[in-house]
């Protein structure tokens, strides 16, 4: 790589020793992706006044970096939270509970307040979605009023009963889910239903609260029974 030229007149030299080649001669490297060096030329000189004249060209190596590197999860096409959510409803709907089982994360935990414990895992889940489609006609679909699509990890919805599309008594409810990436399907790992109660007690609910909550300030202790 290095190129040594004489000229005739010795009014000005150029020179180069041993020291100042090594400090620019680079030897071509590959970086850690295979992309090796790029030779750009370089004139590297040094004014001297003996006879020798020596103009020394050495090249730098400049290396390629490859920068657009995309994690495999970021890369793969998961589909929104709300579209799961959709996807959920659409399949309680047409009593399809096969579309349904991928959209439920193995541990899922789902909260319906009517029922005093929580269903877990997605068998369960399942178990008490086939006795609630066994249970009722194609007729009585979930019709989905509202619901928030900002977040990617959790949704809430507002919804109700239609008959035939038509509203059906004491059917409203809000449902909250939270979801995760699973296996690069974002699946829901939380529900939890409120359906309207058919007895709507009014102002006598605030009644009964106050009675409860003088009674816990009267007797502490039955907080621990709560």
């Amino acid at each position: 790589m290095l190129s040594l030229i004489s000229p005739s007149p010795p009014l000005l030299h150029f020179t180069t020793n041993k020291a100042t080649l090594q400090n620019f001669i680079i030897p071509s490297t590959s970086n850690s992706r295979g992309s090796r060096g790029r030779w750009v030329p370089r004139t590297v000189t040094r004014v001297s006044s003996s006879d020798e004249t020596k103009v020394a060209i050495a090249s730098i190596p400049t290396t390629t970096t490859k920068v657009n590197v995309v994690d495999e999860e970021e890369d793969a096409v998961v589909e929104s939270a709300e579209e799961v959510v959709r996807k959920f409803y659409d399949g309680i709907n047409g009593r399809d509970l096969a579309s349904v089982e991928d959209l439920i994360a193995s541990n899922c935990v789902y909260e319906d307040l009517i029922f005093a414990t929580p269903f877990v895992g997605r068998k369960e889940i399942l178990q008490f979605f086939k006795k609630f489609t066994d249970s009722t006609f194609i007729d009585l679909q979930f019709v989905i009023d509202d619901l928030s699509s900002e977040d990617s990890s959790a949704v809430g919805v507002t919804w109700h009963l239609d008959w035939r599309k038509r509203p059906f008594p004491f059917s409203k409810g809000c449902s909250f889910y939270r979801l995760e990436v699973v296996n690069k399907k974002r699946q829901i790992i939380y529900g939890r239903d409120i359906v309207e109660p058919a007895i709507k007690p009014g102002e006598a609910a605030l009644v009964v609260i106050r009675g409860v909550t003088w009674l816990l300030q009267q007797f502490p202790q039955l907080a621990d029974r709560l």
